[in-house]
Formats: C-alpha cells, structure tokens, sequence
C-alpha cells in the first residue's frame, strides 16, 4: 500500500485544523419529505443519492452547514408559502432537539465557534426564495426570530420586489426588473436585522440594486464564475469585483451544469426528454392530489445526469480560481448545494470529499492561511459584519 504523499499529509493537516463551513444545502427537505434523520445514514427508503447526514460532514471536517429553506413555488399555492418554509425550519429545530449532544443551533459567528470547540455540528438556516416572506417584513421578522440568518431574494422564478436570472421581467412599469420600491425596504430590513443578503439566483439588475442599496456586505451563498461556465446563474467578473468591493464573499457552486461548459450543453441537449419524464411524474401526483415530492423529481434528474460523464474536480477548481484572481482571495468560499443538485465534480460524492478541494488547492500553489479563508473564515467575516453593522443601527438615532 502506497504511503500519502507530503502535499497530501500536509493537505490533511490544513482540512482537520481548519473551520469549514458550507453556505448552502438542501437537505433540510429530507427531514420533512422523507421523515429522514440527519444522523442517519446517507441512503434512506426513498431516497438513494444523499449528498449531507453528520456522518459525512465528519469525515469532511465540515463544521457549519446553512440549510436552505426552500418552497418550490410550482408545488405551494402562494397562500402556502410560510406554511412550507414554516414546516422546514421546525424540522432543523427538531433535529437538534433530537439530539442536543450532536447538534446545535447556531445563530451567530460566535455560536458556530462554541458548537465547533463543544464537538456539535452548527446547524444554520437560510431562506431560499424571497417568495417565502409573502411579501411580508412581518413574516420576514419572523424568520429571524426562528433562526434565520440570510434569506437568497429569488430563486429561478422572480417574486413580486425582485426578479431572478433565470426569470427575466421585459422592465416595464407593468413588470419591473431589479428591486422595486418594496424590494428595497426588504434590503433595509436584512440589514436592520442582522440577515445576510444572497444574490445567488438573482438576476444582474437585481444584483446591482441590492449592491447600491444595501449598508452590508452580502453574499452569493451558492454561485461560480460566467466566465467559465455561462450559465445566468454564476456571477460575471464586473460583480465579482463589485461584490469585493462590498467585502462580501461568493461561495463556489459544486453543480456540473454551473461548472463545466461541455457538462453544461450536455445537460441542455437532455431538456425535451427530461422534461417528459418530469410532467409524467407530475400527472401521477395529481392524480393523487399531492405535491411532488423533491426527491422523485431529483431522482429524475440524477438518472438523467447519469448519463453524461461528470466532469474533472480541475474544472471546480478552475472556478475557486478564477474567482480569487477577480475578486481576491477574501472573497471566495464554499456554497456546494448538496441534496439539491443531480451531478457532483469526479471525486466528490458527499460533504466526505471537501478535504479534495484542500489537497487540490494546495496544489496550485494556495496557503494554508489562504486555504483557512476559503474554507470558512470569509464567511465568518460577512457573518459577523452583517451583524455588527445591524448593532450599530440600533444605537443610530
């Protein structure tokens, strides 16, 4: 049996003294769709393909995981909603119910560090979608009180303040692009709260609305560079110094389709079949007069991308770069999208494989304190910013 090799060894030593911290998962779904346990294992009875339980974010030293509260708007009415974002977020209480030993609820830097030096993993949630608040800073205040500590504005389909990269409005009165009027008081209320901003899944005239309105430092928590990979998702080089000029950080996106171009047209050549198979299993749910459960539809999607060869873990790794050459190395993190996603890079199955994105940035020449920022204290700088500049504005007059 070959011995690790020094790089590799030194690597390990890097990934095992390091906070990694991860910007967004899907997972909390599970817990409510699934009746899944996040101590349990990675396979459940409906569910074949997890990417995130404890087991694994153990063997990848990952210390922090933001759970996405996310309601798909194509399965809850509007009037819904806060009821499904509601559900989520009891169900990631409820998991540190379970298991206080194990698990804490983290609100705040200073919490994430006392779950990681007490050996709990820190359980964080964000919400995904902006939809969820029901155009409400009620609601909105709500969610904080609960725990949440960002909130992504859209997700592919625009809301009624801010619209999405994947859902363009024509900028008309009738259907404003960017943030409107409304919108902006939302950014306010982040801010007042203490709640990071995502721009992840907005669209380029909301990113730049959210950047001359916000008084914090916001994140992409789950989003790469267009540069590499044109997808509308993924930020260009002009937002990614403007995001650096704003001290926020963009979390790199693990999905094939955002890193990769040749996965990318792949994927797309696969539209018209996948999007058969994806209405036959919405005719068999109606017929049952129930929602589609994620899993099935990403059951779909994952049969499908198994069709196609992932790509290599360089082309990952080519975003991490390229988005520290743009923006510099302060402003980069980790924002997988595990359990959300159909396709992962070669060598990444689970949270088991992040010390791979350590040894593979090692490689190309970063440091370890350099390495120690992507994995975890840049977001903990925005972190504690956002919270820091809300204190302030309670002692404003």
């Amino acid at each position: 049996m070959s011995l690790p090799s020094d790089n590799q060894l030194r690597a390990d030593e890097i990934h095992a003294s390091s906070l990694v911290i991860d910007g967004h998962a899907d997972t909390a779904q599970r817990f409510v769709d699934e009746a899944w346990d996040f101590t349990g294992p990675l396979v459940s009875t409906h569910n074949s393909g997890g990417m995130l339980n404890l087991a694994s974010a153990r063997a990848g030293n990952l210390a922090a995981e933001f759970f996405a509260i996310w309601v798909d708007p194509e399965q809850f009415p509007p009037s819904r909603y806060s009821h499904r974002a509601r559900a989520l977020i009891d169900a990631v209480h409820e998991q540190v119910h379970r298991h206080p030993t194990q698990l804490a609820l983290c609100t705040s830097p200073a919490e994430v560090l006392g779950a990681q030096a007490s050996g709990r993993f820190a359980m964080l949630m964000g919400i995904e979608g902006g939809h969820a608040i029901e155009n409400s800073l009620e609601l909105l205040r709500a969610y904080h009180a609960l725990g949440v500590r960002y909130m992504t504005l859209t997700w592919v389909n625009s809301n009624d303040w801010a619209e999405s990269s994947t859902d363009l409005r024509s900028g008309s009165d009738s259907a404003p692009g960017g943030l409107t009027p409304f919108g902006v008081e939302v950014i306010a209320e982040m801010n007042r709260l203490g709640m990071m901003v995502d721009v992840s899944h907005a669209s380029d005239r909301t990113f730049a609305d959210v950047l001359r309105t916000t008084r914090a430092p916001v994140i992409a928590s789950h989003s790469s560079a267009r540069a590499l990979t044109n997808s509308p998702r993924n930020l260009t080089d002009d937002q990614l110094c403007a995001l650096a000029a704003n001290d926020g950080v963009c979390m790199v996106n693990f999905y094939s389709v955002f890193i990769d171009e040749n996965y990318r047209f792949a994927w797309a050549a696969q539209r018209e079949e996948r999007s058969a198979a994806h209405a036959a299993l919405a005719r068999d749910c109606a017929a049952r007069h129930e929602p589609i459960p994620f899993h099935l539809s990403n059951k779909i999607d994952r049969e499908f991308a198994a069709r196609i060869p992932r790509p290599p873990l360089s082309s990952l790794i080519d975003h991490f770069d390229h988005i520290i050459r743009i923006a510099g190395i302060d402003h980069v993190g980790i924002g997988t999208d595990f359990d959300g996603i159909s396709s992962l890079p070669k060598g990444i199955d689970s949270a088991a494989g992040l010390s791979m994105i350590t040894a593979s940035l090692l490689e190309r020449g970063y440091s370890a304190d350099d390495l120690r920022k992507i994995l975890g204290l840049n977001l903990m700088r925005v972190f504690a910013n956002a919270q820091a500049i809300a204190n302030e504005e309670k002692h404003e007059p």
